[in-house]
């Protein structure tokens, strides 16, 4: 097996940037390029954005056009995205990329235009009720996913 191109999912979580350093020393040891996305998902706002407390109507955009909202949200995936490179990518082939669309979903498609050989993302180790209300994007990955990946649990200090 020969390991070319490590696609790692990054956002601005502490479980990210564990699985990140690993990425970065996987594709140090086998001298791959590595790619790194960060998914926006889209925002979904019901028609009526009154707040069922008070029955007050909320701007659900908090104002902002939505141009504003997606040049706000590309430039933090981007400070997200160099905050990576500064402190892993060193030496390194690095490609970035912002994706819109659902996480899971939006780094097998990445791992296909990147024509990465291995996956590389975090888990925060969720099970129970947690992980049935809020899913798990590493087991979507493996689950959709055509190429290897890397699960990498991060281990919570007690």
């Amino acid at each position: 097996m020969k390991i070319r191109k490590i696609l790692i999912g990054v956002d601005d979580s502490t479980y990210a940037h564990n699985a990140a350093a690993y990425g970065f020393d996987v594709a140090r040891r086998y001298n791959a390029a590595v790619g790194l996305v960060h998914i926006i998902e889209p925002i979904v706002y019901p028609p009526d954005a009154n707040d069922g407390f008070t029955g007050i109507s909320m701007d659900p955009n908090l104002g902002l056009m939505q141009t504003e909202l997606v040049n706000l949200q590309s430039e933090q995936s981007s400070t997200v995205i160099e905050g990576i490179i500064e402190e892993f990518g060193s030496g390194l082939d690095v490609s970035k990329f912002i994706e819109y669309d659902n996480t899971g979903d939006g780094i097998i498609t990445c791992a296909k235009e990147f024509n990465a050989d291995l996956i590389v993302v975090g888990t925060h180790k969720r099970s129970g009720l947690d992980r049935l209300l809020l899913g798990s994007i590493a087991e979507s990955v493996i689950r959709h996913s055509d190429i290897p990946v890397l699960v990498v649990p991060f281990a919570e200090e007690e």
